[in-house]
């Protein structure tokens, strides 16, 4: 699943009745992490492309709502979900800009490969050389 979180709830909201125009059926919930918008990872990469370009406008939205509910309190942060092979998952810190950058040229599904990649090979090291494997 394609997951999408969100830490007000106006541009949750909004996101969701996007998708729902796209003719989506979203997985909604939210809780202490704050709200998420789960979708297939099986979609056309045209409308995936499109729904990117839309979250990062919602996501600016978020930002700017957070920054006005915390004042100058405010953090920039971003993270990411990383699977452990024994099922939990944690959230990475990442750099706001270095997450952007990221995001311009791999789709949330392909960094989260490369996420679990790196986790899966830091529980389970094989040191022979690529060549050997």
């Amino acid at each position: 699943m394609l997951e999408y979180i969100f830490f007000d709830e106006r541009p949750w909201q909004r996101f969701i009745d996007y998708l729902q125009s796209q003719g989506l059926q979203p997985e909604c919930s939210s809780g202490d992490e704050g709200w998420l918008v789960a979708l297939p990872e099986d979609l056309d990469d045209s409308l995936d492309e499109q729904i990117e370009a839309y979250y990062d406008q919602m996501l600016e939205m978020n930002e700017s709502l957070v920054a006005e509910a915390e004042g100058q309190g405010h953090v920039h942060t971003a993270g990411v979900n990383v699977t452990l092979s024994d099922g939990r998952v944690v959230q990475a810190a990442i750099d706001p800009q270095l997450m952007r950058r990221l995001l311009e040229v791999l789709t949330p599904q392909e960094l989260g490969e490369l996420v679990n990649a790196i986790a899966d090979a830091v529980e389970n090291p094989d040191e022979r050389p690529f060549c050997q494997r």
